[in-house]
């Protein structure tokens, strides 16, 4: 069975808007795992207005979940990560281990209110690439300042920043707009990753195959392989991705 990786989503019990118990977590993987999920960068929300995160907490709760995926015979691997939102300093939390990249790479899963000025995302960016770090722009398909124009996130890209969507905007489930859209940057070549950002068992479930598959169809196999593995698998090895402007 092809297998596909989860670089966004929100599993672990208790500490987001995600998962709310552990039995939720494990149901949610048992979904990931028949979908054919093999590996998963865990995601909670790091926002400022939010209790300052537990990250040794949370790296035990990556450790629980994948003691009992190992007990249930799941054959799933977990990373941890987190999906930071966007504040002055960011990148200084980063290199002083406050806040944490994806699956201890140089890659961030970065998100920006979804009104903000393109002004503002591009200088957030800038400052983390500025920083050495590899910023992927969460679900960019909701920011509304960077979408209006193709050529804005062209731009984004050429700096040296990559583009994450969900799943759920290029099958439907989110609206035509956001299906239209995503489906737009497809044909430009413009998206890099494709994630669940799963945060329950109904409306924003932890599957990636039927996406996967309708890519397959409609764009070929090398884009969906590229937007389901191997990109995800160049952050799990730390390795950098080629970028539209080294093509």
């Amino acid at each position: 069975m092809e297998t596909y990786i989860d670089i966004h989503c929100h599993i672990l019990p208790g500490v987001d808007d995600g998962s709310d118990s552990l039995e939720t977590s494990m149901e949610m993987l048992h979904m990931a795992d028949e979908d054919g999920i093999s590996q998963i960068i865990l995601t909670p929300h790091d926002k400022p207005w939010h209790r300052k995160m537990d990250y040794t907490r949370i790296n035990a709760l990556v450790d629980q979940l994948q003691e009992r995926l190992c007990q249930e015979g799941m054959d799933i691997r977990l990373y941890m990560g987190s999906e930071l939102y966007y504040r002055n300093g960011l990148t200084e939390e980063l290199d002083q281990g406050d806040a944490v990249t994806l699956a201890n790479s140089q890659y961030v899963l970065v998100e920006f209110d979804p009104l903000a000025d393109y002004d503002y995302i591009r200088s957030g960016v800038y400052a983390l690439l500025m920083g050495g770090y590899y910023p992927i722009v969460a679900h960019v398909e909701r920011y509304k300042n960077v979408c209006c124009k193709m050529s804005r996130v062209i731009e984004l890209i050429d700096m040296g920043s990559f583009m994450q969507v969900n799943a759920g905007s290029i099958t439907g489930q989110y609206g035509i707009s956001a299906k239209q859209l995503t489906k737009k940057m497809l044909k430009q070549d413009l998206i890099h990753f494709v994630a669940t950002d799963a945060h329950d068992l109904n409306r924003r479930q932890p599957c990636l195959s039927q996406c996967a598959q309708y890519i397959g169809k409609k764009y070929g196999e090398s884009s969906r392989r590229r937007l389901f593995y191997d990109h995800p698998m160049c952050v799990l090895h730390d390795e950098y991705i080629r970028n539209r402007k080294e093509d």
